[in-house]
């Protein structure tokens, strides 16, 4: 018998950068990044979120304006891609090829750049396209979402929903660079806003305790939208991610753990189970609860660390229940997260307020029962509900 051995690693490296205006004319900042790929002028195709457009309709101009300023560095290849925002654009294969079709009618090759500016479900879909098109452009993410910046826009993975399985088909492959532009924030929606802030109370509760009381100390702040403890937020929340992507020794999870997955093996199905209705961070919140709650009952967290738990998602204006949890399968849910982390179930969930443990068993029996109990407690407080709005502390104030 003969045998050939290769290994080999490569190096990656991306910057996140924190801005406001990045398409201001004399902002320096998209025209330096363009340049770490060679002093040139690059061909860019830009792909612009539906949404964002309809809360900045002069967008499109902006970004002209600002590739005329800057031709040492950027030439536009084509029109101004226009992709429907929300989940909708990774179902079905309707955006999808809208992008395939803009990539391949202006002649984009590997050493092209897409810049992608929206929220996480169109940074994903174009990321996709990206990823596979030529075998990979070059891509520069621009999230304009607290969720974007904080969490969904950071990372290396990509992905679409096919036969109704959320993020089933996708690709590992970290972006050129991302910049964070602040000013994007300030036409989102307040439920998209609050909707972010879920993924920075998960880093918090399983990577950071001082960042979890800083989000306590600020939480009313926070849920008025105040910039700068949303900045700092959204700044702490990106570095924590990218410190685990860095260090945590599996980027692109060849293994079964996913410890920034804490709340979403129960997320990732209520997303699937309300059709959309429930955006990802609220699904988060609840997810986090749920599980926060069987840590509690498990012996693993005490509780006071529970209260404080419930009390800041709470008062942030996230949800602690919806029905849908109600009629979750709790066997089937794991059994399909178990298939999505490719090899054996691990959940993680709590010994603390900034510590985790991964667990390969769920006594579903004790599940269960943490989900009636969330029910009892909060069933009130759903989406749509008036009192979304100005949640009452699930177990009152607390210091």
């Amino acid at each position: 018998m003969q045998t050939l051995d290769l290994q080999f690693s490569i190096r990656y490296a991306f910057s996140v950068f924190f801005t406001r205006n990045v398409f201001s004319t004399g902002d320096p900042l998209l025209a330096s990044t363009l340049l770490r790929a060679g002093e040139k002028c690059h061909r860019v195709l830009c792909a612009v979120d539906s949404g964002v457009l309809a809360q900045r309709p002069s967008l499109c101009r902006e970004i002209e304006g600002y590739a005329e300023a800057h031709p040492e560095s950027m030439q536009l290849c084509g029109p101004i891609l226009v992709v429907d925002g929300g989940e909708s654009c990774k179902n079905g294969s309707a955006a999808i090829d809208t992008i395939m079709s803009a990539i391949h009618k202006n002649h984009l090759c590997r050493h092209s750049f897409i810049v992608a500016i929206g929220g996480g479900a169109v940074l994903d879909a174009v990321g996709y396209c990206a990823a596979v098109a030529h075998r990979g452009l070059r891509l520069i993410r621009m999230p304009t979402t607290v969720l974007g910046q904080n969490d969904a826009g950071i990372g290396v993975k990509n992905g679409i929903n096919v036969l109704g399985r959320k993020n089933s088909v996708g690709t590992f492959a970290p972006p050129f660079a991302v910049i964070n532009d602040f000013a994007f924030l300030d036409t989102l929606p307040p439920r998209e806003f609050r909707a972010g802030m879920a993924e920075a109370v998960k880093v918090a509760l399983i990577k950071d305790k001082l960042f979890f009381d800083y989000l306590y100390t600020r939480r009313f702040e926070l849920a008025a939208f105040s910039p700068r403890p949303i900045e700092e937020m959204i700044h702490r929340c990106a570095a924590q991610h990218m410190h685990h992507i860095g260090t945590g020794g599996d980027p692109f999870e060849l293994g079964s753990a996913r410890p920034l997955d804490f709340g979403h093996w129960s997320a990732h199905k209520l997303e699937e189970m309300t059709g959309g209705l429930l955006k990802h961070g609220e699904a988060v919140a609840v997810g986090m609860a749920l599980d926060s709650l069987y840590s509690y009952y498990s012996g693993m967290i005490e509780e006071s660390e529970l209260r404080r738990i419930f009390v800041l998602i709470a008062d942030l204006g996230l949800p602690l229940y919806h029905s849908a949890l109600a009629a979750l399968d709790v066997d089937a849910a794991l059994d399909e997260f178990r298939e999505h982390l490719g090899g054996e179930l691990t959940i993680t969930l709590l010994t603390g307020i900034g510590r985790k443990k991964e667990v390969n068993r769920i006594d579903t029996a004790l599940m269960a029962r943490c989900v009636d109990e969330l029910m009892l407690h909060d069933g009130s407080r759903e989406i749509g509900s008036a009192r979304m709005d100005k949640p009452a502390p699930l177990y009152g104030d607390i210091n």
